[in-house]
């Protein structure tokens, strides 16, 4: 589903307008981004909840050379979804 679809199936289901709706996703993605940049998590009932999970740096060292790698700190997001969801995702 595309953001458009998404932007005019909500709008729809909540009887708001497509402008409220942008503003609304708008914000939830300002929020997940703030919170997880703080690497705090975010639950969202019945869905999931989203992460940040900081991984340090590290060195590898490449296999057929024996070149080691400094590989730089970095901070993922992951993603785990509720077990409603995943019993709905599940069903025959």
């Amino acid at each position: 589903m595309q953001h458009k679809e998404l932007v005019d199936t909500l709008s729809k289901s909540l009887g708001r307008s497509k402008s409220d709706i942008n503003k609304l996703l708008e914000a939830l993605s300002n929020v997940v981004i703030e919170r997880c940049s703080e690497l705090d998590s975010i639950s969202v009932p019945r869905f999931g909840t989203f992460e940040a999970v900081k991984h340090n740096e590290s060195v590898e060292v490449d296999n057929e050379t024996g070149k080691r790698t400094l590989v730089p700190p970095r901070v993922e997001v992951q993603f785990c979804a509720s077990n409603i969801l995943k019993k709905k995702l599940n069903q025959p």
